[in-house]
């Protein structure tokens, strides 16, 4: 969080000192995202893309009360939580909507819920959708710790008989989403597809952080409506798992009550939760959980679930097809049968989310078109991944040069501008010896000719060589235009001090 490049998106070092590290983060995976999806952030401007990002943590200008001078004035922008989402589509030029959302844990798939709807609502084109959380202050350890919600060596054991609270974690995950159709006919990867989603509320439960398992039942097959499915035809789900005593039977009572009826003995509901991976990242772990089904999906293997070797006694597991992964498996496909599988994720707001995936890989487009195009460059070369892996090491650590390793850097950074001059730049005999030397230029004069044809008494290619009719305001201006079209149409310019261009 600390290791923001600011300079890179043009931020001072006085502003990125007073930006909330959440919001570095987001800028620095909505920039990752779409440079993986094969898009160069730097083409986006201007369009109809959405930014969905949940936050829920919002202590960090607590610790700057006794900030270095020089960040007053960014402390407002830096710390108002809808600039978590504004900053990226102002930075990036991005015209669609954007909304910073806190439902709690539940937020970056409540983010990714409204993604898919704006999606298809046609408001956005593309949507950035995920969240992100740093806790700045020790205060949520303090408060979970006197609710006994915490493990007692920070690993979540979901659904496991030894599950004892959860473990805290930090992190960002941002998702890119495109009505498919669109990223088809963009060429654009698609790793997985999001078939149907929903959210709801758990109301009045029996206490305001307590989950409620009905609501759950009732997310869950929302969601399966939404994208006309049975319970049945979804392989696997990442449950919320946390490993809390409480939380857990709930939610594994709604999953067995979902989808554990009505399977073939020999297709369970395959459960497991990213939690017991990499700890509960809250506003960012939804977005984790949809991140490990789409590599699940991707590489045809269901991760086991650590630390969870006995189920939780406390679940009723007979009442249902639904089995722990507590080992790794090979997820099988077929034209009969794709792969499903289910993301749930619920807030301690009460505000649940699910939502159900599958996978028609697709192979992406080369990284040369992918990624955008910076001053310094590297390529590096290799016939298998050790080799590979080595180079970029060589790279990341500055031993340049290296074995499999080109780097150089581009002269100038920028476009080239074109400025076509009025009436008063012309002289005798212009553009005649690039027309005899110059294919490219001598074949745009041509079409330029024939263009103005139709409506002047002179011909430009004889204009151009003879000179005649340079005095005429209604012939210079015309054959100044056709030189300077012709100009632009040549593969390479070199400015000239006296000719103005050759």
């Amino acid at each position: 969080a600390a290791d923001f490049d600011a300079g890179f998106f043009g931020i001072s070092p006085r502003e990125a000192l007073a930006m909330d590290p959440q919001q570095r983060l987001l800028l620095e995976t909505s920039w990752e995202a779409f440079e993986r999806a094969g898009i160069d952030p730097q083409t986006l401007r201007g369009s109809s893309t959405a930014v969905f990002a949940g936050v829920s943590y919002h202590d960090y200008g607590s610790r700057l009360q006794e900030a270095p001078e020089g960040v007053e004035g960014y402390l407002g922008t830096g710390n108002t939580a809808s600039i978590a989402s504004g900053r990226v589509s102002y930075l990036l030029g991005l015209e669609g909507p954007a909304v910073t959302l806190d439902t709690g844990c539940s937020s970056s798939l409540v983010a990714v819920h409204l993604a898919a709807q704006s999606l298809r609502q046609g408001e956005s084109s593309l949507a950035l959708a995920g969240g992100a959380s740093v806790m700045a202050v020790p205060t949520s350890f303090t408060e979970f710790s006197r609710q006994r919600g915490l493990s007692v060596d920070g690993r979540c054991r979901a659904f496991s008989a030894d599950a004892d609270g959860m473990g805290m974690a930090e992190g960002a995950a941002m998702l890119l989403l495109e009505r498919l159709s669109d990223a088809r006919r963009n060429g654009h990867p698609v790793l997985a597809v999001v078939r149907g989603t929903a959210m709801n509320q758990d109301g009045a439960s029996n206490g305001l952080t307590a989950p409620n398992g009905p609501s759950q039942q009732r997310v869950i097959r929302q969601a399966l409506a939404n994208a006309r499915l049975s319970p049945s035809e979804v392989d696997a789900v990442e449950a919320h798992g946390t490993g809390t005593r409480l939380g857990d039977p709930i939610e594994a009572q709604a999953l067995l009550a979902t989808y554990g009826q009505g399977r073939a003995e020999d297709r369970p509901l395959w459960l497991g939760s990213v939690k017991s991976n990499i700890g509960h990242t809250q506003a960012a772990a939804g977005a984790a959980g949809v991140i490990k089904m789409v590599k699940a999906l991707e590489q045809g293997q269901l991760p086991r679930t650590l630390h969870a070797a006995e189920p939780a006694p406390q679940v009723d597991w007979s009442a249902g097809a639904v089995e722990l992964l507590t080992e790794e498996r090979e997820w099988p496909s077929s034209p009969e049968r794709v792969r499903r599988a289910g993301v749930s994720s619920f807030g301690i707001s009460g505000t649940n989310a699910h939502l159900v995936l599958l996978g028609p890989v697709e192979v992406g487009r080369s990284l040369a078109v992918s990624r955008s195009a910076f001053e310094r460059r590297a390529v590096v070369l290799g016939t298998d991944r050790g080799a590979l892996l080595g180079a970029l090491g060589a790279v990341s650590r500055g031993e340049v040069p290296a074995a499999g390793v080109v780097e150089g850097a581009v002269r100038e950074v920028g476009r080239t501008v074109l400025v076509f001059p009025g009436q008063g730049s012309q002289w005798v005999g212009m553009g005649a010896e690039l027309i005899a030397s110059s294919p490219a230029f001598a074949e745009s004069m041509r079409r330029c000719a024939e263009a103005l044809a139709p409506f002047v008494d002179w011909d430009l290619l004889e204009v151009v060589s003879e000179g005649r009719g340079l005095d005429r305001v209604d012939v210079v201006q015309p054959v100044t235009w056709a030189v300077m079209v012709s100009l632009a149409e040549l593969p390479s310019l070199c400015l000239n001090p006296r000719y103005g261009t050759d």
